[in-house]
């Protein structure tokens, strides 16, 4: 069982382990990059992406499925985030958190990168829009969004691996 991130018929799959490395080292670049609000609702995002509490297999998300702006500035803008937040992941931001060295990370995130480089974010929001309210808690632990009233701690605080 495995989860996919996709934006329409452009898809990566990934086994649990990789999806939970790919989450955990794309939100360590968020949070040292989200400001915006829309910047702080895909910083949500991420913090749902959480296998231990949704379940092995059980997340991903469609890029197709959010609302990235009104306007083509917006979705620009928006664009540019994640590829930003994708390129500082790449570059190991904060990887010797972790406690471990992250396999295959670089190459979930090149992955990531080509899907959202390939992908034009529609302008019309897609019907029951799937990014969540902005992210307004932080594990202080970890210093990544948490998903705050939902569940106490972070993705990193509930991996598996050493913390």
């Amino acid at each position: 069982m495995g989860n996919v991130f996709r934006a329409g018929a452009d898809a990566m799959h990934l086994p649990n382990g990789g999806t939970e490395v790919f989450v955990e080292v794309l939100a360590l670049a968020v949070a040292a990059l989200a400001e915006r609000p829309w910047e702080l609702r895909f910083a949500a995002l991420l913090s749902w992406q959480d296998q231990s509490v949704l379940g092995r297999g059980a997340v991903g998300f469609d890029l197709a499925e959010l609302d990235w702006g009104a306007t083509p500035a917006e979705r620009a803008a928006a664009k540019a985030f994640v590829l930003r937040a994708t390129e500082l992941a790449a570059r190991g931001h904060r990887w010797a958190e972790l406690g471990y060295e992250p396999p295959f990370a670089r190459e979930y995130l090149r992955r990531f990168r080509e899907i959202v480089e390939a992908f034009e974010p529609p302008a019309a929001v897609p019907p029951g829009d799937a990014l969540p309210a902005p992210a307004v808690a932080c594990c202080v632990r970890h210093r990544v969004p948490s998903a705050l009233p939902h569940w106490e701690g972070c993705v990193l605080c509930h991996r598996s691996g050493p913390v």
